[in-house]
């Protein structure tokens, strides 16, 4: 079906618990909340598509992408268990946990519009109009959603100064 492999099942239904885990954690916080229920699902699912995009991948890209994918990972949890970064921390997680939403959703917006539905996809080729305009609609998501992220963080980080002070 779709003209996946068996391991390209696993990877597909290893990675699909990351996008409802992303989607309720931008929705609910407004970033990848790490240490959280959901963020550890989303640890967990992530792992699990970029270590096995390495076992099904046809494209050099899609090494890139699955390598870029899990030092981001990482980064975005492991940044915590260094309190010196102080609030460089913060920023350093946020930003690279959002870049790995975006290196989730390219490929899986690219790999549904080319096998859905089974037999005549929505997308013949790469350079098809409504695959481009795909990623440039996820492309602008990630730059508005990273901006707002920072200017919140910055804001947060303001207010903690302010209130140290008053103190």
């Amino acid at each position: 079906m779709f003209g996946i492999s068996p391991l390209g099942w696993l990877h597909t239904l290893g990675s699909l618990p990351a996008i409802p885990a992303a989607l309720y954690m931008l929705v609910r916080h407004g970033q990848i909340v790490p240490r959280s229920p959901a963020g550890a699902v989303y640890f967990v699912s992530m792992l699990i598509g970029g270590i096995t995009a390495f076992l099904v991948a046809h494209q050099p890209v899609s090494y890139g992408i699955g390598a870029v994918t899990i030092l981001f990972l990482l980064a975005g949890y492991g940044v915590g268990l260094l309190p010196s970064l102080g609030r460089a921390g913060r920023y350093i997680e946020t930003v690279s946990l959002s870049l790995t939403v975006f290196l989730l959703m390219v490929p899986t917006v690219t790999e549904t519009l080319r096998r859905v539905p089974d037999g005549h996809p929505l997308v013949a080729d790469m350079n098809a109009p409504l695959l481009l305009g795909s990623h440039a609609a996820l492309l602008a998501m990630l730059v508005i959603g990273v901006t707002v992220q920072i200017i919140h963080l910055r804001r947060l980080g303001r207010i903690g100064v302010a209130v140290t002070r008053r103190g």
